[in-house]
């Protein structure tokens, strides 16, 4: 059985590590996990030619939107999300469609709030940002600040989140500046590595909230450090990449994933600049 990683850049991905790592704890040993470098116009030709040994295939940017049309059905997240980061093998030789990012936001926060979160800021208004918006409904946000570089992206964002029956009920957008208010019980950063500068000096002084940084590479990040030295309990994008593979495990494999295994076999990949 096969499944792979595909999007594009991929080469620097650790879902071949963390699926592979559950396939050997739980001796599968007639599982194989990949990856391979695909664009999105490249997407339905690609998935296409796979024989029935593929069972599954995760997505990556920028693939997300392009395999909503790719797959037969689509699951009511991935389809309110608007992206599509999973696909697994039905019996009818096609692909349904799901959504496990929203899975791995939720499950990366929450064991770390304190109690039942009211407010959220979400910096970044780009492909990642819809998933983190109904994670955050999820666990019991209801008013949400969105801030971006690009305030208009920010401003749609708030709309879909607040017309869209995700369950925000109060809002407002903002430019990349220094926070106005410290209230928020979760903040969630979406921004790619080339602004981690510009948002890490908008951090205030103190916080007590949540602070989760969707991106796992060098770590801790910039806005990672700065949330942290403002007393911020500070969660790497490596435990949403966790949890969010182990939903694809299962879903590919039938088999419930072997979590701390795959969470291990990560991190000593990033240790060794994997």
């Amino acid at each position: 059985m096969r499944a792979a990683v595909l999007g594009s850049p991929v080469a620097h991905s650790l879902s071949p590590v963390l699926h592979g790592a559950g396939y050997a704890a739980l001796g599968l040993t007639d599982w194989d996990y990949g990856l391979r470098e695909v664009g999105a116009d490249e997407l339905a030709g690609v998935v296409a030619d796979l024989d029935p040994t593929w069972r599954g295939l995760s997505l990556t940017m920028p693939l997300k939107e392009a395999a909503l049309e790719v797959a037969r059905t689509v699951s009511a997240t991935a389809r309110t999300a608007g992206a599509v980061n999973t696909l697994v093998r039905r019996a009818d030789g096609g692909w349904d469609g799901d959504n496990t990012d929203v899975v791995g936001v939720t499950d990366a926060l929450a064991p770390v709030l304190p109690g039942t979160p009211e407010r959220a800021l979400l910096l970044g208004a780009g492909a990642t940002a819809r998933s983190c918006v109904l994670a955050l409904t999820r666990l019991g946000v209801r008013t949400l600040t969105v801030r971006a570089r690009d305030t208009g992206r920010a401003a749609d964002l708030l709309a879909w989140a607040m017309d869209g029956g995700t369950g925000i009920r109060n809002g407002s957008v903002a430019g990349i500046d220094p926070w106005v208010t410290t209230r928020d019980d979760v903040v969630v950063s979406t921004v790619p590595p080339a602004a981690a500068e510009r948002v890490a000096a908008t951090v205030p002084a103190t916080h007590s909230g949540v602070f989760l940084d969707v991106v796992y590479a060098d770590w801790p990040t910039l806005p990672a450090r700065a949330a942290a030295a403002a007393g911020m309990r500070v969660v790497s994008g490596f435990d949403m990449l966790l949890h969010q593979a182990a939903a694809q495990f299962t879903m590919f494999t039938g088999h419930a994933a072997p979590v701390e295994d795959m969470r291990a076999a990560g991190l000593r990949a990033l240790g060794a600049g994997g």
